[in-house]
């Protein structure tokens, strides 16, 4: 090992000591990239889905603010609730799930993703088709089970005459 080599190696060291000692420092890098337009997350509950619009970071006006509701001074005091507003479209989105900042950013710039892809592809949008085919669903479900209870009552009726 030459003196250049070990000179590198311990600046190597030492960037990944100094990263190590400040976790906040490494949660902020990985989750943001204000330079990059790559999309941040994929839409919350589904990893594989990647058709969103992407979002960049100077395109996000973001705020933190006292979040409200149950919880009492624990949630009353503390301004971990994240307000994040899309500047070309005005969306507005305020997330305050968890009384974590960093994961209340992370759900926030998801929700927004979502909401900024609604806005810009509407009846296209992944998230449409999804939330359409998910009503459907829901339909054809309500209507099976009146089917079954109309079954089961015309069997009652038929045991009930014949017991007569």
């Amino acid at each position: 090992m030459n003196a250049s080599s070990l000179f590198h190696s311990t600046i190597l060291l030492a960037k990944i000591n100094a990263l190590s000692w400040r976790p906040w420092l490494w949660r902020q890098q990985k989750f943001l990239s204000p330079r990059l337009a790559v999309p941040l997350l994929p839409v919350a509950g589904k990893k594989n889905s990647c058709d969103l619009l992407v979002l960049s970071e100077t395109d996000l006006e973001e705020q933190f603010v006292r979040g409200d509701g149950p919880g009492g001074q624990a949630t009353n005091k503390t301004s971990n609730c994240v307000v994040l507003k899309h500047i070309p479209s005005g969306i507005v989105v305020k997330c305050h799930q968890t009384r974590s900042v960093e994961l209340n950013r992370q759900r926030a710039r998801e929700i927004l993703q979502q909401k900024v892809d609604l806005f810009y592809k509407g009846e296209n949008s992944d998230i449409f088709k999804e939330k359409r085919a998910g009503e459907k669903k829901k339909q054809e479900k309500k209507k099976r089970a009146k089917e079954n209870l109309e079954k089961k009552r015309h069997i009652k009726e038929m045991q009930e005459s014949d017991a007569k």
